[in-house]
């Protein structure tokens, strides 16, 4: 895990499995105890910090695309388009990232 620290693309993969676990968490976990339980004391928690990491994979996303010449209608669009759906990121990492 360490080796992803010292690159770039490595750091956005890292990103993008804590944007991924941040939405699953709000999804699954804070949505439904507010609506259910009546609780919305962890969609208040993690409603920012999700929203924090996603604004962070998505500009670091547009940053190395760009550094790196990556072909917008091949890769970014569809690094960009993982992180708004559930598992998205995860599957954005093993079949793109992890290949960069």
């Amino acid at each position: 895990m360490i080796h992803l620290l010292k690159s770039k693309v490595g750091r956005l993969r890292i990103l993008a499995i804590l944007e991924g676990i941040s939405l699953l968490s709000l999804v699954f976990i804070a949505v439904p105890m507010k609506h259910w339980l009546e609780n919305p004391s962890l969609v208040r928690i993690l409603g920012p910090v999700h929203g924090t990491l996603f604004l962070l994979f998505l500009f670091n996303t547009l940053s190395i695309g760009v550094e790196q010449n990556w072909k917008f209608k091949e890769i970014t669009w569809k690094i960009i388009l993982a992180c708004f759906i559930p598992f998205g990121t995860f599957y954005i990492d093993n079949k793109i990232l992890s290949k960069l």
